[in-house]
């Protein structure tokens, strides 16, 4: 291979990354206007945008490497080369993880075989995982004063909305009130208090959100002000200092935020730091950055492995007809596979299986559908495969599975989190707890309607629940449009033989739903099913689902809240 075709092909990967990078925060730069104008569908439309961004540039590089390459595409050495010179180029820059991250790719999907060889590519991380220290220039600096109206007005101006900001010296005097309330009751402000927020400003659906933290009582004190534009103006919603419900904002069941982030490893720092638990995975994921999540799963997986010996098990349930579920009890994930045959009455293929967790990695997952990362070639080591597992996997996804040597590779597989399955979460739970997380379940759903999915199958085998116990839909093979369902209710039988017909006498469409019969299989446990059908009685009312269509129809964009309504400053005020 010529000099000149080496240069030219780290040239090509560097510029390709260059130009996601501005076409990334381009399509970003535009949210600020779609949430001040209220262009709900612009900005639904550019966070699409910004999720395909990725994968149609890598398609793009991967060609012309494949043509600069030609028959070198497979020599080990040309890469090896090309990775050392890439990293000497990189190395610099503010965003140079994420560069690292799109070399992989493009060596992924142009080396023949799918490959993952530390030689050639970047499998441990070439530099730290985050910066040792935050950068000041990332976050606005407010120190200790007399008066917390004066803080909260200078905070307002600095974040400004403009004339479109609705009711600012309210909002002074309710965030004053709930910080006295939460904070100030337990803490005294000192010389040492200090505010820092964030001075990008986080964007999702209908609202926006400064993240900052407080020094006080000698620690650091993280919270959230969401605010919210409804046909009147700006206004802040409510202040969190919940970590649980902050932890739940940047949760792997929401659509990823769209914010202008200058250094992605900066941004990740703080966060971090004010949601200690989160791992910066799940915080690149959160900021839009969900390929160089997924490495940064990848790395912490393979360091788990190293430091753990439990094997590998099938996952906790009853067995699914369409996807085998495995999961290693020491990590909280799970690895689903699409089974090689669908049990009856399955009758769709891998492909449209593929097609249905496409459709939800794209879509507003509103808090109650988990993210997923589509892997391939995926390497677990033999020996920490428990026989029952692998006799599983042979029966089940044989056409997946490849043995090289003392390793198993599979060739296609998704990765979850792991929650508790509703129906055995039941079966152990209290009456108490069971009628608190029914009822969710049923919020579940109906939020999900708002966003225009209907479920398909929603048995409760099919949910899981989170350790705050919030219910959470993860098996998407017959997931479907809400507005692509004919919502009926059940003909009344008129004759003898239609009264004591062994099935329906009446035509069934292959969209028809008929809401009442829900109630025969969501929920089997005896001593709430009761209790969720009076509670929830929109869920079997045709005409409830009905009015959800017609409002999809009219063009309403329904915002869901990722906290209790009952937190909101003004509890009534719609969005």
């Amino acid at each position: 291979m010529k000099k000149d075709s080496h240069h030219q092909t780290v040239s090509t990967i560097l510029n390709g990354f260059d130009q996601y990078i501005s076409d990334f925060n381009q399509i970003t730069r535009e949210i600020p206007k779609n949430f001040m104008e209220r262009d709900w569908k612009s900005l639904q439309e550019n966070h699409k945008r910004r999720l395909r961004l990725y994968k149609d540039h890598l398609a793009y590089i991967v060609a012309q490497c494949r043509e600069l390459l030609g028959e070198r595409i497979a020599e080990d050495r040309v890469w090896k080369s090309m990775k050392s010179d890439y990293l000497e180029t990189i190395k610099g820059r503010n965003d140079k993880e994420l560069a690292a991250t799109f070399f992989n790719s493009v060596f992924r999907k142009t080396f023949p075989g799918n490959r993952i060889d530390e030689n050639m590519m970047f499998v441990e991380a070439p530099f730290p995982e985050l910066p040792e220290q935050t950068d000041p220039k990332l976050y606005r600096t407010y120190p200790a004063g007399p008066s917390l109206p004066l803080f909260f007005r200078s905070m307002l101006e600095d974040f400004t909305f403009g004339n479109r900001y609705l009711r600012k010296e309210e909002d002074i005097q309710l965030l004053t009130r709930e910080v006295e309330k939460v904070v100030l009751s337990r803490y005294r402000i000192s010389e040492e208090t200090t505010t820092q927020v964030l001075r990008n400003v986080f964007y999702r659906n209908k609202a926006a959100y400064l993240i900052g933290r407080i020094f006080l009582g000698n620690k650091w004190m993280p919270f959230i002000i969401p605010f919210v534009n409804n046909q009147q103006g700006v206004f802040a919603d409510t202040l969190i200092f919940d970590p649980n419900i902050m932890s739940g904002i940047f949760s792997y069941t929401r659509s990823y935020f769209m914010a202008p982030v200058e250094i992605p490893s900066q941004t990740v720092a703080f966060l971090n730091a004010v949601i200690p638990h989160k791992k910066p995975y799940e915080l690149y994921n959160a900021i839009g950055f969900n390929k160089h999540g997924k490495t940064s799963f990848y790395r912490d997986f393979i360091r788990h492995l190293r430091e753990s010996q439990d094997e590998f098990i099938l996952a906790p349930g009853i067995r699914g007809m369409v996807m085998t579920v495995f999961t290693l009890p020491s990590y909280n994930i799970v690895f689903k596979l699409i089974k090689d045959h669908f049990d009856p009455p399955k009758n769709m293929t891998r492909q449209q299986v593929r097609e249905k967790y496409k459709l939800v990695g794209l879509h507003d997952r509103v808090g109650r559908m988990a993210d997923t990362h589509e892997f391939e070639n995926f390497k677990l080591p033999l020996d920490r495969i428990h026989p029952e597992l692998m006799s599983e996997l042979n029966k089940s996804v044989n056409s997946l599975l490849r043995i090289e040597g003392d390793t198993l590779i599979i060739r296609h597989l998704y990765i979850e989190r792991r929650l508790t399955p509703l129906n055995l979460f039941l079966e152990t739970c209290s009456l108490k707890l069971a009628r608190l997380v029914v009822n969710d379940y049923a919020q579940a759903i109906l939020q999900m309607a708002q966003a225009n999915i209907f479920p398909g199958d929603m048995m409760t085998k099919n949910f899981g629940v989170t350790r705050q116990n919030r219910v959470i839909f993860y098996d998407y093979d017959e997931i479907e449009f809400l507005d692509s369902m004919n919502f009926r209710s059940k003909p009344k039988p008129e004759t003898y033989e239609q009264i004591y017909a062994s099935e329906p006498w009446y035509e069934i469409g292959e969209k028809d739903v008929f809401p009442e019969d829900f109630k025969r299989f969501m929920i089997g446990r005896a001593d709430v099913r009761d209790f969720f059908i009076q509670s929830n009685p929109q869920l079997f009312d045709p005409g409830y689902w009905k009015e959800i269509q017609n409002r999809l129809e009219k063009g309403e964009f329904l915002h869901a809240f990722p906290y209790p309504n009952r937190m909101r400053f003004r509890p009534d005020e719609q969005i």
